[in-house]
This record gives C-alpha cells, structure tokens and sequence, in this order.
C-alpha cells in the first residue's frame, strides 16, 4: 500500500515518477487567468491567521462545508475565525475523494511544512502552527508568490478599471514577478442586467465620453483596450452562458441598445442578437490587439435565491449548465474568421460532455499562424479534480494536439492555489507515464520531458507573447 499522499502522489509509474520530478517539478509556474487581487500584491499584504489565507472567498470549501452540514454562521456569517477553521477541519476530514482533500493537504505541506492530517483532532495543532508561521516574512504575499516560483500572474480586470495597482506593481523594481491585468468585459456586454445603463456612465467617464450609442461604447471600449494594452494586458476573458450566435443588423442593435438605456428591458431574444454583436466587435478588436480571447462558459449562476440575496455572487450557489449548442460556437468562430479577424481563442467549458464538442470545434479553424491557435482550455472549476483533468488531457489528445496545450490555471482568489499547478502536473505525468507503460508511446524521455515542460509552461510563454524566457 502506498503511503498517504508521499512524494509519488498519483504517479502510478516509473515512468510518470521520472516525468514529474525530473523535468514538471523543476518548471517555474505562468498563472495566466485567476482572480486574485492585485493590491494585495502591490501592498504585500500578511495574513493574521490561516482562516484570512484558506477561507475567505473560497466559495469551493463553503459548499463541502454546507453539503457537511455546517451552520452558515461557521462559513460566512459571524463566527470566531478559530471556529470557522475548526468547522473547516471537522469537514475535511469527510471529503474523502474530493479534490479539497488533496489540495489542502499539498497546501498544508508546502507553505507551512505539516506533513501530517487535519482532522478534529489535529485542528488546534495544525492552527497554532500555520499561525505562528504566517508571522514570517516569508509568508507575505509577495514571498508565497516568489515561493511558488510564479513568474508572471494574470488578474481580472474591468475595462473602467484605473489599473492603479498594477501601475504601482510595474514601477516596483524590488518585485520582479510580472503581474499584468487582464480585459473582462462582462458588465459592458450585461444588457440585461439593471445595473447596465448606471455603468455605461461609469465607462464614458474614465473614457473621457458620453455613451448614448452602440457605436460610443466601442469607441469607448477601443479607447480602454489601448491603455490596457500599454500596460501589458495580453489576454480577455469573457463569463458566457453560452457562446451564441444570433446576428442582426447594427441599425438593430442600435435600437436595442437605446431600448435599454431609455430604461425599458430588453427581451431574451433582443439580449442574444446584443452579446452577439458585443462579441463579434470584442473578437476583431483582441485580433488586432494580438490579445487571446478566453471563453469560460457553461455555468447557470446564483441558484439558491435567498443565499444570493444576503450573500451576493461568488458564494457558492452556481452549477453546471447542461445548455451550449456547439452549433453556435462554431458558428460564431466562422464569423470571425470569414473577415480574417478571429483571435488566438481558448474555449473552457464547465460542462465535461462539451469535451469532444470543443476538441472537433477547434480543430476547424486552425492554421499556420500558431500552434493550436484554438485551444481547449484546462478542467475548470467543477472540474479541475482528477477525473476532470484525466478526462480533458485524454479527449484533447484523441482529438487533437495536446502537445501544444497551455495547461493549468489556477483560476482562484487564494495566495496558497499555487498548488494546484503540481496537482495537475502530477495527473499529467501519470497520464502520459500510463501510455508509454502500455506501449502507446516509445519512451523517449527527451521527447516527453520537453512536451512535459511546455505543457507546464512554455507553450503558454509562446501562446500569449509573454516576455519570458522558455525552460530549456
């Protein structure tokens, strides 16, 4: 029997073993897309305590908490961090087979060096300990960045944002971690929402504009794009139901555009036609640019009422939304492309079943312009577990050319997420020391070792244009 996550955790053979630590644990970490907040960087914030760093906005152990039975009081509401931490350790120990387990464990051992359990038992013991190491230095935000060997960190940025923080990051020469911001559009393609009209006045304002047309808000929206580009913006991101297809004329949209800022709401169909002009207008402009077009979609948001209504978003009451006519996607992509203006896209989706969709999806409109133009991005959210990965690396390979994927995100709001990169790493090398173990790859270790490295890193490095040197 093996023992309990030991330095060969999920390597189930030598050759995944020889992988992992000798070519993926030795490569530093590019977290293009997370959702970390950059004036916690630029201020190198210290955490207190371990339940600041682990809990706070981390809506994926609020759920195993609730579905434990935990009083909300313990995961949101008003409780002693102590006591939220002790709830957190009493619910772990039941996440038997769950991702959590297994990053908490990694996290535990490589910032606070407990090799052992967190259980009821262990809660005081391993509190005291995180705690009394959270007064390092070492542990300030910047130093568990630098720890983790991160060299570059993607935010996610709203294009009224000042960017102040990532001024002040880029004029800091004491901190050499390239932290850039990244375009999220969201609330400008949200016509349906209330708060739309309210913030096209807050866009016009940093635009130095009034937005009273369709045409204003992409003169507005080209205006932020160039600043963001001249701070080193690279890539968008974009949070889609789905990704839809329903064009209309601009004479139309202009209508439905002014329809919602005169204060009327916009119908379902009305909506659709408005994020598909939004979208194709977003597209040209990140070709232009050079930036990579990031599609995360799939997801059904907010579902418990109540909880919403007290809590807001991000707190754990979204799922998997079963509804994404591919039909569309690859329609929406064959209209960029048709006018020579579809960007460098990579396609996430929440739901595992789109999984071959997006693989024959994206293996239509690629060319010689860069490897794997069209990407499938990396198990997310719900599925960024072992089967998830599993499941993604092998449909990616059967279908297309997985040597070239960007591999793992962290997509988190945590310091400590970092390891989540050698939890992927570890799937891959097992992965990948599975098939030649079966004979379904000769074992040519400088071949594997160099698509290891690049999947871990350097691809992302060439994708994105990053100013980074490669690993070798």
């Amino acid at each position: 029997m093996k023992q309990f996550m030991d330095k060969d955790f999920l390597l189930s053979t030598e050759t995944a073993k020889e992988l992992y630590h000798d070519y993926a644990a030795k490569t530093p970490i590019l977290d293009y897309h997370c959702h970390i907040n950059p004036q916690e960087i630029a201020e190198d914030r210290r955490f207190e305590n371990i339940t600041q760093v682990w809990l706070g906005g981390d809506h994926y152990k609020w759920r195993l908490m609730r579905s434990n039975g935990v009083e909300e009081k313990y995961i949101t509401g008003d409780a002693s961090d102590w006591e939220k931490f002790q709830k957190w350790a009493e619910t772990l120990e039941r996440g038997i087979g769950n991702p959590l387990y297994h990053w908490s464990h990694l996290e535990l051992r490589r910032y606070f060096g407990y090799n052992g359990v967190l259980n009821k038992e262990t809660a005081e013991e391993v509190w005291n300990l995180c705690n009394e190491k959270l007064q390092q230095a070492s542990m300030s935000v910047r130093n568990l960045i630098k720890q983790s060997g991160v060299t570059l960190v993607c935010t996610t940025d709203d294009p009224a944002d000042s960017l102040a923080w990532h001024k002040m990051l880029k004029a800091d020469s004491s901190f050499d971690v390239q932290v850039l911001p990244a375009w999220r559009p969201d609330k400008a393609m949200g016509i349906e929402k209330p708060a739309f009209a309210e913030y096209m006045k807050t866009l016009g304002s940093v635009s130095q504009m009034e937005i009273q047309t369709f045409a204003d808000l992409k003169k507005a929206l080209e205006h932020r794009a160039t600043f963001f580009n001249e701070m080193g913006c690279r890539a968008s991101d974009h949070g889609l139901e789905y990704v839809m297809y329903v064009p209309a004329p601009e004479e139309e949209i202009e209508r439905i555009f002014a329809k919602k800022l005169s204060g009327a709401q916009v119908t379902k169909e009305e909506e659709l036609k408005y994020k598909t002009a939004f979208m194709l207008f977003a597209g040209a402009m990140y070709n232009k640019l050079g930036w990579v077009m990031q599609l995360h979609y799939g997801c059904k948001r907010d579902n418990n009422t109540p909880m919403y209504e007290k809590l807001g978003p991000d707190t754990g009451f979204d799922c998997i939304n079963n509804y994404a006519p591919s039909s569309e996607m690859a329609d929406f992509l064959d209209a960029l492309h048709k006018t020579g203006d579809l960007p460098k896209t990579i396609i996430y989706s929440l739901n595992p079943n789109d999984d071959e969709a997006i693989g024959t999806i994206i293996g239509c409109f690629q060319d010689s312009s860069a490897a794997a133009k069209i990407q499938q991005g990396s198990a997310w959210w719900f599925n960024d577990h072992k089967t998830g990965m599993t499941k993604q690396l092998t449909s990616l390979a059967n279908l297309g050319c997985l040597s070239n994927f960007v591999g793992m995100l962290t997509d988190s709001r945590s310091f400590l997420s970092y390891t989540r990169h050698e939890y992927f790493r570890r799937i891959l090398c097992d992965v990948f020391g599975t098939w030649v173990e079966n004979g379904e790859y000769p074992k040519d270790m400088e071949a594997l070792g160099r698509i290891v490295k690049d999947i871990s890193y350097n691809n992302a490095v060439n994708y994105f244009g990053f100013e980074l040197e490669n690993v070798k």
